[in-house]
């Protein structure tokens, strides 16, 4: 009896294994993907080159490399107890991580400001974002998440004893550990999440509810101008979705990490919730480019081109490919028929 139940225990366990390997490797299959998919529609597709749609570019640029640097090494500390790879990459996996995430949120930010000058500002906003400002604030994204993220990991702010996290006699080489303490905590998660999450809610609700009469007074005045005002009803639409995606994504595992970080806990990877919280925020990667082509016709059309050519092409190279050895089969046939070679 005791043996049974211990292989019905492992079996339960390796199933359970299965089942995790199968959802993660979904997850980053769907994160790369989609994104790249993105990146292609907008590049392809000649309604989609806009401005705006450069933060959405940079946006999906940001979740490809989380899925390319950061969701295989964070896979991988779910299937081994130990890191494998040394307390110098270990930091350097774990910047990129904050890094990305905070370029995420604050490119967020940076669209609901582009979507709020559209919005309230039609007549000036041509005039306002201009691509030199749009490549300024891109740029600015990308500095101030470098400065949050690889600055305080590498300098040890985030460190209980202020020393650089995973090394010093007390470390040990086969772990993986994101130390916090207090100020890192509520400097990184107030500046980095909570304000600017405020900022976005705060500014689609002005949004929405200038949209919706604006929207009335351009029907009412110009008829011809309803394809204008529904192209940018659906724009605030799609990207109020991907923020509501983010906050429910990413606001469980903002609550635990300062929660956590207020208890300065030496290691919060030991902790079921934080795992789970985590990989919540990591999906959010991968639900923003199926958003955009459930709500956007724009990129739905772009999706469903970029698809059937590939698929066009990988077919007609099926089709040679047939056809060769096809003909090479019928010269062979003739050859033999005739007792030689033409």
């Amino acid at each position: 009896t005791f043996f049974f139940f211990y292989q019905v225990y492992n079996s339960v366990q390796m199933l359970e294994k299965v089942i995790l390997g199968v959802t993660l490797s979904l997850i980053i299959l769907l994160t790369v993907g989609g994104n790249v998919l993105v990146c292609l529609a907008v590049c392809a597709s000649r309604r989609l080159r806009c401005l705006t749609n450069c933060f959405i570019v940079s946006l999906a640029v940001t979740d490809l490399l989380l899925g390319l640097l950061v969701l295989p090494f964070s896979a991988l500390l779910q299937f081994r107890e130990e890191w494998p790879l040394g307390p110098v990459f270990c930091n350097f996996y774990i910047s990129m991580d904050v890094m990305l995430c905070t370029a995420s949120i604050l490119t967020l930010l940076v669209i609901s400001l582009d979507r709020y000058l559209a919005v309230t500002m039609p007549l000036r906003y041509a005039s306002l974002v201009l691509p030199w400002r749009v490549a300024v604030a891109m740029a600015s994204v990308w500095t101030v998440s470098v400065a949050v993220s690889f600055l305080p990991i590498q300098m040890g702010w985030n460190t209980v004893n202020g020393t650089v996290q995973n090394y010093g006699p007390g470390a040990s080489e086969k772990k993986c550990r994101f130390e916090l303490n207090r100020p890192y905590v509520l400097t990184d998660s107030v500046l980095t999440f909570y304000l600017p999450l405020l900022t976005m809610c705060w500014t689609y609700l002005r949004i929405l509810r200038i949209a919706r009469a604006q929207a009335k007074r351009i029907i009412s005045a110009r008829p011809t101008c309803v394809t204008m005002a529904l192209r940018e009803h659906k724009a605030t639409v799609t990207l109020a979705a991907v923020i509501g995606a983010f906050v429910v994504c990413w606001l469980p595992y903002f609550i635990l990490f300062t929660v956590l970080g207020l208890k300065e806990h030496p290691d919060p990877s030991t902790e079921p919730e934080f795992t789970i919280v985590l990989w919540l925020g990591y999906a959010n990667s991968a639900i923003n480019p199926i958003l955009y082509g459930a709500l956007n016709r724009d990129f739905r059309s772009a999706y469903t081109q970029l698809l059937r050519c590939r698929w066009c092409s990988y077919s007609k190279a099926t089709c040679r490919k047939a056809t060769a050895i096809q003909f090479t089969n019928g010269t062979s046939a003739a050859t033999d028929a005739n007792g030689n070679g033409r």
